[in-house]
């Protein structure tokens, strides 16, 4: 059978890029692609990029009164949003445009459209073109979603803070995980009251429990207010224009505006995929094998649509295997196993492996960890504390899971994560000589376990 091409992907984010571009500019296929919003998907539009930027706005003004203690006669202005605004939005058009010359440097052919399967091999674009091909891959993201309560209508989401006319005085944010908690150390830092209700007994659910008591102390610390095992009853907009929540606890507050972190949710509705014959998780979520394949054989996913492991390099690297599995000829499975992350909340929370509590299910371990008070800060006056932490397994001395809160965490996690993703041992850890004078020299000197489980 003639096909229109070899691949057709659907949706621009990360890892349906890389997929194409790999698979036309190395493979040789023809391939088209159909993104109905914007190139470059949640993480260069209105995720990791604008989020990372944004934080590093929001430290300039902790930076500048620490400046003082270290003998600088520094006058700190007012931060302008709308000055940061356009040049942060002009920043994600050059890199929109960067990634729309890759796909047509490669030869990938692109339509600015939404995209829906009409059968195994056959796409509909939303001005009713109808493309073929041989190849079809789903990456088309994911969204956050609202919880249902009345008003919900009322709240932003992640992908409403970076256009925003203004900032609000105070802001009321509604989640615990890593969006959550990360939005509320930038929008506190950038001068906005933060208060955050999270539901739970401790904020960031399934990391290191420790690590994450840490990092919900230093919030607290630096002026995030922040409500655990607290809820929204309901929400009403008020004669003023600004929201009156009603928690679960009783209290009734009124902010300028309130942010759902909430969760997300796989773009997969109205694709057509159910109507075909590929199967959908609880959540929406595409359902694939260790190679990407979906339940139809000329169909696969990769990235947030498949709910697996929701991250940008992750997405890449399933675009990669893809690639090598079905165009070069390589079955090639994506490794899930060990990735180092950043959490980018103030303190910088890196971790890889597992935590504690789920090592601790695995079998006998030693725990090494120290807290104390970096340097930098310490001398400026901050009461500011760090937390490194090696889970060691008993038998085999292997470091089963390394988690820092620290300013630059991620860059440090990035480099332990070589160490632990190869298998290195405490004695590993332990022969290697401490850099001095820093915060991660600590990994390296930590001697006695702090207890045995």
């Amino acid at each position: 059978m003639e096909f229109d091409y070899d691949l057709f992907v659907i949706g621009g984010g990360s890892g349906g890029v890389r997929a194409a571009r790999v698979a036309a500019g190395e493979a040789g296929a023809k391939v088209a692609l159909a993104e109905e919003d914007r190139y470059g998907g949640t993480c260069v539009i209105r995720g990791c990029v604008p989020k990372k930027l944004m934080v590093f706005a929001s430290e300039y003004a902790e930076l500048a009164s620490d400046a003082a203690a270290y003998g600088w006669d520094i006058s700190l202005g007012a931060f302008s949003w709308d000055g940061f605004k356009d040049k942060l939005h002009a920043e994600l058009d050059r890199l929109e445009g960067v990634y729309r010359r890759l796909l047509a440097g490669s030869g990938v052919d692109t339509f600015d459209a939404r995209a829906k399967l009409v059968d195994p091999h056959t796409v509909e674009l939303s001005d009713g073109t109808r493309k073929t091909a041989k190849h079809i891959l789903l990456a088309m993201g994911g969204r956050p979603v609202k919880v249902d309560v009345p008003g919900a209508d009322l709240a932003i989401t992640s992908n409403d803070i970076f256009h925003l006319p203004e900032l609000p005085q105070n802001i009321l944010i509604l989640g615990g995980g890593y969006i959550a908690c990360e939005f509320a150390g930038i929008l506190n830092g950038l001068g906005v009251k933060v208060t955050q209700y999270y539901r739970g007994a401790q904020v960031l659910r399934g990391f290191d429990d420790e690590a994450r008591g840490l990092v919900a102390e230093e919030m607290i610390q630096r002026g995030v207010d922040l409500h655990l095992g607290t809820n929204i009853e309901s929400m009403e907009r008020t004669a003023d224009g600004k929201v009156k929540v009603v928690a679960t606890n009783g209290d009734e507050r009124v902010f300028d505006q309130v942010m759902f972190a909430t969760g997300r949710a796989p773009n997969t509705d109205g694709v057509g995929l159910a109507e075909i014959g590929v199967k959908l998780g609880r959540g929406g979520q595409v359902l694939v094998d260790d190679y990407g394949q979906t339940a139809v054989p000329s169909v696969y996913a990769v990235g947030d649509v498949t709910d697996r492991v929701n991250l940008t390099p992750v997405a890449i690297r399933e675009g990669m295997a893809f690639v090598e599995t079905v165009f070069k000829g390589n079955p090639t499975k994506p490794d899930h196993d060990l990735i180092p992350t950043a959490i980018f909340t103030q303190p910088e929370f890196g971790t890889v492996g597992l935590s504690e509590e789920d090592a601790r299910d695995k079998g006998p371990i030693e725990v090494y960890c120290t807290s104390f008070k970096p340097m930098q800060t310490a001398f400026a006056g901050r009461a500011d504390r760090v937390l490194m932490k090696l889970v060691v397994c008993a038998d085999t001395r292997k470091v089963l899971g390394c988690h820092i809160v620290a300013p630059g965490a991620g860059e440090m996690i990035q480099l332990a994560g070589i160490a632990v993703k190869m298998g290195a041992t405490k004695e590993d850890f332990d022969r290697t000589v401490a850099v001095h004078p820093t915060m991660s020299e600590e990994i390296v000197t930590l001697k006695a376990p702090v207890r045995r489980a």
